[in-house]
């Protein structure tokens, strides 16, 4: 079995958020981690890797730094990482980044592709199924549990407050949610062997099957009207209740006038 897991380092909030001027997010200027949602689906490729001896290929697109996150993931136990970067690629908006992860994964053979739900710095949940839609494969999105028997992938698929249960033959894509598992670290010798690896880098040029009208800045569709790195809240109101009883009725009160309840 061959396993694709795309995975993206996104900005660890806690260090802060910058900007472009044209409102993308300035990436070579912020802290970094691997995307919570994509770590789930990264172990549990590897969970598949250590009950059937899959092979996983972890790929991103991003800047060069982006291979830090392709180092962790060998580091926790991936076989391969392929970076996507090129400087005619930045700026892209789902549509352009599913495009060119389409394009690079058109090169690799694979049974099974795992993407997070959706990436911290947007909260789209869109790459994941646009990549599906652009390999014409079926896609099975919010995993909180996936098992395979031979060709065919059954995943627990989140749904409010139940699941519904979906099977899929292989090749397939399935987008993983942060609940899915709880991912490994990695370990001293997975460093080492990570500190070794040779990551593949692929550009433009590399790509296959797709047109530069849907790649960068120039081919997202989507348009940044505004961006900012911290909505401020009001002081909002602030009461002293006399007491505990006082302080209940008080939140009822609103809660009602609110129609929570």
């Amino acid at each position: 079995m061959k396993i694709i897991v795309c995975i993206k380092q996104v900005p660890d909030t806690k260090g802060g958020v910058k900007f472009n001027p044209d409102g993308t997010l300035d990436r070579g200027a912020m802290l970094a981690i691997m995307n919570p949602d994509d770590k789930a689906g990264l172990e549990a490729a590897l969970r598949l890797k250590d009950q059937y001896g899959a092979e996983v290929t972890v790929l991103t697109m991003g800047l060069p730094k982006a291979a830090d996150v392709l180092r962790e993931a060998i580091a926790m136990g991936a076989d391969k990482g392929i970076l996507v970067t090129d400087r005619v690629l930045g700026g892209a908006d789902t549509w352009a980044t599913s495009t060119t992860i389409a394009g690079a994964i058109r090169n690799l053979d694979y049974d099974l592709i795992i993407t997070g739900r959706q990436a911290i710095d947007g909260d789209t949940a869109q790459v994941g199924p646009q990549i599906a839609e652009h390999l014409g494969l079926p896609v099975i999105s919010y995993a909180q549990d996936i098992k395979v028997d031979g060709n065919k992938v059954t995943v627990q698929r989140q749904y409010d407050d139940r699941y519904h249960v979906l099977e899929a033959q292989m090749p397939c894509l399935i987008t993983a949610l942060s609940e899915l598992n709880e991912p490994r670290y990695m370990t001293p010798g997975g460093i080492f062997d990570a500190c070794k690896a040779e990551i593949t880098t692929w550009g433009r040029a590399d790509l296959k099957d797709v047109d530069d009208s849907n790649l960068g800045l120039a081919g997202s569709p989507t348009k940044i009207a505004k961006a900012s790195d911290k909505v401020r809240k009001g002081a909002g109101e602030k009461v002293v209740p006399d007491s505990p009883e006082d302080a209940v009725e008080y939140i009822v009160g609103k809660l009602k006038e609110k129609h929570v309840i």
